[in-house]
Order: structure tokens, then C-alpha cells, then sequence
């Protein structure tokens, strides 16, 4: 599963607020609720923060591998 967790942190060490993306960055308010959520977001979207809080894609998501249960093994 992918997560944006690392994405929240990297956002308030740059000062960026979530409405500051929507008003002057022109954000979608659907890809940010998709963020918020871990639902999929494209690659555009992705690339669009890295260069908005000039970070990397490390800086943004994190990989997290997802729990199996004893059936699924």
C-alpha cells in the first residue's frame, strides 16, 4: 500500500498549508482529498508536489507493505 503520510510532514517543515496548495498553487481540492484518503493518485500529481515543496518522491509517499493473514499464506 502506498502512503502519503511522509507528504503531511514534508508540507509543514516547508510552511506549506493544505489551502495554501488549493489557492496558490491552483490544487485540485479531489486530488488533495485523494491524498488525504491513500487512494491512487497519477504520476503528474506526484510530480506536481516534488517540485511545489522541492522535495523528493521519498518525501511525498512511502511504500508500506500490507499485513497477510494466515489464510493468505
Amino acid at each position: 500500500m502506498i502512503s502519503f503520510e511522509p507528504l503531511w510532514k514534508t508540507m509543514k517543515m516547508r510552511g506549506i498549508s493544505q489551502y495554501k496548495l488549493l489557492k496558490d498553487y491552483h490544487f485540485s481540492a479531489g486530488q488533495l482529498n485523494r491524498l488525504r484518503n491513500n487512494h491512487n493518485v497519477n504520476t503528474y500529481t506526484i510530480d506536481q508536489l516534488c517540485k511545489i515543496l522541492d522535495c523528493k518522491i521519498e518525501d511525498v509517499a512511502v511504500y508500506l507493505e500490507e499485513e497477510t493473514s494466515d489464510t493468505e499464506k
